[in-house]
């Protein structure tokens, strides 16, 4: 006796949620939820975890914080890297000069859930291998990132010597 009572009910809160115009809402709720979007601090975070990539001098860490089709036009080269491999054999040459970088001035943009830029400027303090010498390069940068598989990437970055010394 059950059965029936339970479809009736069925029927009814159905033909009442139609009557009242409701079903479109749930329906509209009903999926999966989308994911928050980041805070700027969170974005900010990005940039500390490639400083410490540079830092550890493995090219390929620091390689793996970018996306595999990502496109690095860096500050000590002319080359544009448009590849994983690109990525690596450039900073195969940049690391041994331990480069620490400090943010001087940022911009952070939150675009959406999945992706961010991130643009300013950062003095990189560099170390030559042979002299120990330090030296301080003054650039202005730009990391555009996006969340890939629920990992946030750099997909690209530009890094420039300022123009004007």
């Amino acid at each position: 006796m059950t059965r029936p009572i339970s479809r009736r009910a069925a029927f009814v809160a159905v033909t009442t949620a139609l009557a009242l115009g409701t079903a479109g809402t749930v329906a509209a709720t009903a999926g999966p939820q989308r994911d928050a979007k980041p805070t700027k601090k969170q974005i900010a975070a990005l940039f500390d975890g490639w400083n410490a990539a540079l830092r550890t001098g493995d090219p390929k860490k620091v390689a793996n914080r970018y996306a595999p089709d990502a496109v690095l036009l860096p500050t000590v080269s002319n080359e544009i890297r448009t590849d994983r491999g690109e990525i690596i054999d450039y900073f195969e040459h940049f690391l041994p000069n331990k480069p620490v970088a400090k943010k001087v001035e940022t911009y952070i943009d939150v675009l959406d859930s999945n992706s961010a830029i991130d643009a300013g400027a950062y003095d990189i303090t560099l170390t030559d291998p042979k002299t120990g010498d330090k030296r301080v390069v003054e650039a202005r940068y730009t990391y555009e990132y996006e969340k890939r598989g629920g990992k946030w990437l750099i997909v690209n970055h530009h890094s420039s010597v300022m123009p004007e010394g």
